[in-house]
């Protein structure tokens, strides 16, 4: 019988197990606890939810992650099915029972004759084995050693993310192309405010809502990651000083400087999604909407990844994997979840499907499945696998979609989903 170590008992790593367990491979599945625990975990259980038990939104046709959920449903994902089958009310997101969603998945992992578990430290990934490397966030010392050394290229500690708009979502008749004293290609997109704009923005950054931190997480805050929201509260004026800073941008419409103003930069090569330039925050994701949202040319942004301040331990994936998240130098030897690029409990779980579908099939010698960008598991899977010369993790976004040419969101985000389904249908027949 066929055999694959999984390394982490996550949601990336239970997935990855109960799909080949159920594929007739037999699965090694190593993790710490119960004899460990990482800073960030206390239940006994795999597949624990650390930070929330929501696993967003439900939304199909409207929101990324629940096409994505929707994806995994039709491709049979266990851990989403037992998600389903825990959900409490919390409107159109999928919120589960924390506890009974790892129990249950602990249950169908130690239960299921092809799947032997170990309570054990992996210290060194086997190289000559089928692996699958699933140690999320917060990997073990030695383990990340020898990543480091493995992949060449270390590991990126990502502490700090700015969020990202989509392009077509912008105000342009408050917004204008250009970079500083006219220098560089006019690539940035800037964001003016005058006095009074300003003023209730500062205003609502200080009293906005912040995330709650982790122990491990509170750490002393560096000049180069500082949150907008801290820089606000040293002074009405130090934003205009840093990321607000209007200095050398001529605003078309007054032929001089703004009193503030925001710049976007350009966050892929096909230019429909930009990074709020200095903008790293731990408000709460509904706070960032309504606050950012006061800046006028994002009045109505389409906010397509929220900024994000915490521990998380990644490899530099496109200089590394496939887009079936194995290594371009160890073809069985992939990284699944956090670790590998995507950020997200349910693109965890994708990552950890896609792992598994595609080592299932190297192994038994039937061609690689694609994807393909039309949907939203090939595009994340794509991304963690394409060039980029400041790679960060990625939520499931409809930015990393193909752009169709429909004025109307709303129009555009449906008919994106039902190419994604469709797709999604033809591939499993093909399986």
């Amino acid at each position: 019988m066929k055999e694959v170590i999984v390394i982490g008992g996550g949601l990336a790593g239970t997935e990855s197990a109960y799909y080949l367990a159920n594929k007739g491979i037999k699965v090694k599945l190593y993790d710490i606890k119960p004899n460990k625990f990482t800073p960030a975990h206390t239940n006994e259980n795999y597949a624990e939810l650390v930070c929330s038990n929501s696993l967003k939104s439900n939304d199909v046709y409207g929101n990324a992650c629940g096409l994505l959920k929707e994806e995994l449903r039709i491709l049979g994902s266990m851990v989403i099915e037992v998600a389903d089958s825990t959900k409490v009310p919390a409107g159109n997101a999928l919120a589960v029972n924390r506890e009974d969603f790892a129990s249950i998945i602990t249950e169908k992992i130690k239960n299921h004759p092809n799947i032997e578990c170990f309570s054990e430290e992996i210290e060194k990934i086997p190289l000559d084995k089928n692996v699958i490397v699933a140690t999320g966030p917060l990997t073990t010392d030695k383990l990340s050693e020898h990543i480091k050394e493995l992949t060449g290229d270390g590991l990126y500690f990502f502490d700090a993310a700015a969020p990202i708009v989509e392009k077509d979502s912008i105000d342009f008749s408050s917004a204008f192309y250009g970079d500083r004293y006219g220098k560089g290609n006019g690539d940035h997109i800037n964001c003016p405010m005058n006095k009074e704009e300003y003023t209730l923005f500062i205003r609502e950054l200080i009293n906005a809502k912040k995330a709650p931190q982790k122990d491990f997480e509170k750490k002393a805050i560096f000049e180069g990651c500082m949150p907008v929201e801290v820089m606000a509260e040293r002074g009405e004026n130090t934003l205009r000083f840093g990321p607000l800073k209007p200095t050398g941008l001529d605003d078309p419409k007054t032929g001089r400087w703004p009193y503030a103003c925001l710049q976007l930069r350009k966050e892929n090569a096909s230019g429909d999604m930009y990074n709020l330039v200095g903008f790293q925050t731990n408000l709460l994701f509904p706070e960032q909407k309504r606050v950012f949202s006061l800046i006028p040319a994002l009045k109505n942004a389409e906010f397509l990844r929220y900024g994000v301040m915490h521990k998380n331990t990644f490899i530099n994936s496109p200089k590394v994997l496939n887009n079936d998240f194995s290594l371009k130098e160890y073809p069985f030897i992939f990284f699944a979840g956090q670790i590998s690029g995507v950020e997200g409990y349910v693109e965890s779980i994708a990552s950890g499907l896609v792992s598994a579908i595609s080592m299932e099939r190297k192994l038994n010698g039937k061609p690689p499945i694609d994807f393909t960008n039309k949907t939203v598991i090939g595009a994340l899977s794509n991304y963690v696998a394409t060039v980029n010369e400041n790679f960060q993790p990625m939520n499931a976004n409809f930015g990393i979609l193909p752009n169709l040419q429909i004025r109307d969101k709303k129009q555009k985000k449906e008919e994106q989903a039902k190419i994604s389904l469709a797709k999604i249908k033809e591939i499993v027949k093909e399986m």
